[in-house]
C-alpha cells in the first residue's frame, strides 16, 4: 500500500495531485488569454455592429419609401384633380384630349394617361372612345385607342375602379406599345379612378401610368453595403423591381418555396404581402442575409433591402481575426511553457507507457519499477501492477468465451440459411402462369427471425400467407418453421382459409408451454373467377389498391385472435367476389413500425401514401420500392423488427 503523509503542507497539497498542478497552470494562463482577447471583444462588438447595421439599413429604407410615396401621392393628387374636371365636362367629349395631355405634360414622372368611357357613351364617337396620351422619346403624343383587337373596357386598369367603386393602383404590367425596349422599361403601373356623372353613375375610367424605371432606379440605388440589393413586390408577391430581370413579372417571392420547402422565405413573403414592416434573417442564395422590408403607402406594394451578413460583419470579422491571431500567439506561448512543465512531470508516465507496451506484447511477467511517488501517477503504477496479475486470468476467460461465441455465430448463420430455404424463392415463381404477378421478401432483424410467408398453386387455386411470430431470434424461428410447415401440409389438402387457421391453431396450442403465438393472414384465390377467400388471424390488415380508387386497408368483418393462443377458438373467414386487377400488399410490423434514430414510426399514413402510386408497378417493383423507403426512413438505425412483404396481383 502507498503511504500518504497526513501532515498538511501547501506544497504537499500540490505534489499529491498531478491534476491539481496541471489545472492550476492551465487555468492561470488560459484565464489571461481568454479574458483579454475573447470575452472583452466578441460579445459586445458583435452586438454593437448588428445594432448599427439595423439602424442604418432601416433609415435608408424609410427614406426610400418616403421618396416613393411622395411620387405616388403626386400621381394620385394629379389624377384626382383631373378626374373632377373630366366629370364636370362630360358634355364636351373633346375635353378628354385636353385633360389627358395636360396630366402628362404637367407631371414628369407620369408615363401616360388614359381617359376612357363606357361603350357607346358618346354615340357619335362609336363603341370605343378612349383618349390616351403617353410620353415617349421625349415627346408627348395623344391618340384615341380602342378597337376590336384592343377592347380597353375589359382591361384590369379599366375594370378595377369600376368593380371597386373607388380609386386603386393596379399590379405592374407590360406596356406592349414599347416593343423595342427591355422588359423593365416596358413595365408600368396605373392609378385608376372612376369617372362619375352628376348622378353618381359610373361612365368611365381615368388611368395614370407610372413607369417603373424611375422606381427601379430609386430602389436599386439603395446599397448600404457592397453586396446588398433591393427588390419590390406587388399585392400577390410578384417581383416588379429586382436585380435579376428574369424574375420580373414571371416570378414571385413565393416561387422558390414551391420548388423547395423554405419556411423562412415563405414567412417573409407573407409578412410583406400583409403590409408588415420589420427585419428577418434567412438564407438567400446560399448565405445568411438580413432582410429589411416596409410597405409603400396604400398601394399594397412592399420594398425590401437584402444585406448579406458577411457585409454587415466585415469590420467585426477583421477585428475577430486580429483577436484570433492574439489567441494563437498566446496558445503558442502557453504551449512552450507547458511543454517544459509536462516533460518534467510526465517523465514517469513515459516509463510506465514503455513498460505497458512490453506487457501488451505478451510479456506479462514484466514488473513495473517503484518510482516512490505519492500522487496519482504513483497510485496508477500500483493499480497497473495489480491489474497485470488479474489480466492473465481474464485473457484466458476471453479466449474461451470468444471460441464459444464464434461457434454460436456459425450455428446461427447455418440456421438462417435453413430458415431462408424454407420460404419460396422468386426466380420467378410461376413461369407457366401469366395471370399471377407475385413477389415476396423476408428480412430478419437478427440472424434468424420469426416472420414467414408461403404460397403455392394447387390446381386453379393460389394459396398464400404472411405471418409474424411473437418474439425474435431462435425461439421465434423454430415456431415459424413449425407454422409454415403446418400451413403447407393443411393447405395442400384443399382446405378453406378458416379451416386452415382452425387446424394450425389446434396444433400450435397443444403443449405450448412458452405461450408463443403467431399472427397470420391466410388467403386463397380462385384463379378462374378472381374470388378471394381469406382469414385474418390477428394480423395487420393488407393494403388494397382497386383500379380507379385510392389505396386503403382491407376492411374486415371478423376479428380473429392470433394462432396458438386459444385452443378451440372458431376462426371466421371472409371473401371478396373478384380481385382481378387489384394490387394487394401483405406485410408485418417491420414495415409500418420501422423506427428512425428519433424513434419515429414509418406509419400507416405514409404506407397508404406510397401505395397510391403503384398502379403501374409490378409486384417486384412494389416490394423493392417499399424496402428502399424503409431504409431511407431508418436513416442508419438498426431494424427493430423482422420485415416481410408480399405483393400480389391477379390478371384477367
Amino acid at each position: 500500500m502507498i503511504h500518504i503523509d497526513p501532515i498538511y503542507n501547501p506544497l504537499n497539497f500540490l505534489r499529491a495531485s498531478f491534476s491539481r498542478r496541471l489545472n492550476f497552470v492551465v487555468a492561470i494562463l488560459a484565464s489571461v488569454v481568454f479574458s483579454v482577447a475573447l470575452v472583452f471583444l466578441f460579445e459586445q462588438s458583435r452586438q454593437t455592429v448588428q445594432n448599427e447595421a439595423m439602424d442604418h439599413a432601416t433609415q435608408l429604407l424609410n427614406n426610400t419609401a418616403l421618396r416613393v410615396n411622395n411620387i405616388l401621392e403626386q400621381v394620385e393628387v394629379a389624377t384626382d384633380n383631373t378626374g373632377w374636371l373630366v366629370s364636370r365636362h362630360l358634355d364636351a367629349p373633346d375635353s378628354a384630349y385636353v385633360y389627358s395631355r395636360a396630366i402628362v405634360q404637367n407631371n414628369e414622372q407620369v408615363a401616360g394617361c388614359s381617359v376612357s368611357f363606357e361603350p357607346y357613351y358618346y354615340r357619335d364617337r362609336g363603341r370605343y372612345y378612349s383618349i390616351y396620351t403617353k410620353r415617349e422619346m421625349g415627346q408627348v403624343m395623344t391618340k384615341q385607342e380602342g378597337s376590336e383587337s384592343y377592347e380597353y373596357f375589359y382591361m384590369d386598369w379599366y375594370q378595377l375602379p369600376k368593380l371597386l367603386g373607388h380609386p386603386a393602383w393596379t399590379e405592374p404590367f407590360l406596356d406592349e406599345d414599347r416593343e423595342e425596349e427591355a422588359v423593365q422599361d416596358k413595365m408600368i403601373l396605373s392609378y385608376c379612378k372612376p369617372i362619375l356623372d352628376e348622378k353618381g353613375t359610373y361612365v368611365g375610367t381615368i388611368a395614370t401610368d407610372l413607369s417603373l424605371r424611375w422606381l427601379s432606379e430609386t430602389i436599386s440605388a439603395v446599397k448600404p453595403y457592397p453586396h446588398s440589393y433591393s427588390f419590390m413586390i406587388g399585392l400577390g408577391g410578384t417581383f416588379f423591381v429586382h436585380p435579376d430581370p428574369d424574375k420580373l413579372l414571371y416570378q414571385s417571392i413565393f416561387t422558390e418555396t414551391l420548388l423547395q420547402d423554405n419556411p423562412e422565405r415563405l414567412a417573409l413573403g407573407k409578412a410583406m404581402v400583409s403590409g408588415e414592416e420589420g427585419m428577418r434573417q434567412l438564407i438567400l442564395d446560399g448565405e445568411l442575409c438580413h432582410v429589411f422590408y416596409k410597405p409603400l403607402g396604400e398601394t399594397g406594394f412592399s420594398a425590401a433591402i437584402v444585406c448579406p451578413e458577411r457585409d454587415i460583419f466585415y469590420g467585426y470579422n477583421r477585428l475577430r481575426n486580429v483577436v484570433i491571431l492574439i489567441f494563437i500567439l498566446g496558445m503558442l506561448l502557453m504551449h512552450i511553457i507547458l511543454s517544459a512543465i509536462f516533460r518534467r512531470e510526465i517523465r514517469p508516465l513515459s516509463t510506465l507507457a514503455e513498460q505497458a507496451e512490453t506487457i501488451a506484447d505478451g510479456h506479462f511477467e514484466q514488473t513495473l519499477p517503484n518510482n516512490g511517488r505519492i500522487d496519482e501517477i504513483g497510485r496508477l503504477c500500483q493499480s497497473f501492477s495489480e491489474m497485470q496479475q488479474s489480466l492473465v486470468t481474464y485473457i484466458d476467460e476471453i479466449k474461451s468465451t470468444s471460441a464459444e461465441k464464434a461457434s454460436i455465430e456459425r450455428e446461427l448463420y447455418v440456421a438462417r440459411d435453413i430458415q431462408m430455404s424454407m420460404v419460396p424463392r422468386i426466380f420467378p415463381p410461376f413461369p407457366d402462369r401469366e395471370d399471377i404477378d407475385l413477389y415476396a421478401s423476408m428480412t430478419p432483424a437478427k440472424e434468424v427471425g420469426g416472420d414467414l410467408y408461403d404460397f403455392f398453386v394447387e390446381k386453379d387455386s393460389l394459396y398464400f400467407c404472411v405471418g409474424d411470430v411473437s418474439g425474435k431470434g431462435v425461439p421465434a424461428s423454430l415456431f415459424m418453421a413449425v407454422t409454415r410447415n403446418l400451413f403447407r401440409v393443411i393447405a395442400q389438402q384443399g382446405q378453406s382459409p378458416e379451416e386452415i387457421a382452425n387446424q394450425i391453431n389446434h396444433a400450435l396450442s397443444a403443449e405450448n408451454d412458452q405461450g408463443m403465438f403467431v399472427t397470420m393472414f391466410i388467403g386463397m384465390v380462385d384463379l378462374t373467377t378472381g374470388r378471394l377467400d381469406f382469414c385474418n388471424c390477428g394480423h395487420n390488415p393488407p393494403v388494397i389498391c382497386e383500379p380507379g380508387r385510392k389505396a386503403c386497408f382491407l376492411p374486415m368483418q371478423y376479428v380473429n385472435t392470433a394462432l396458438g393462443t386459444w385452443d378451440g377458438f372458431e376462426f371466421q373467414g371472409e371473401s371478396i367476389p373478384d380481385i382481378r386487377k387489384w394490387q394487394i400488399l401483405l406485410y408485418t410490423d417491420g414495415l409500418n413500425e420501422a423506427e428512425n434514430p428519433k424513434y419515429e414510426l414509418f406509419g400507416n399514413d405514409h404506407l397508404i401514401e406510397l401505395m397510391n402510386g403503384v398502379s403501374q408497378m409490378t409486384a417486384q417493383e412494389i416490394i423493392q420500392m417499399l424496402q428502399e423507403e424503409v431504409e431511407k426512413h431508418r436513416s442508419g438505425a438498426a431494424p427493430n423488427d423482422d420485415l416481410t412483404l408480399l405483393s400480389l396481383s391477379i390478371k384477367e
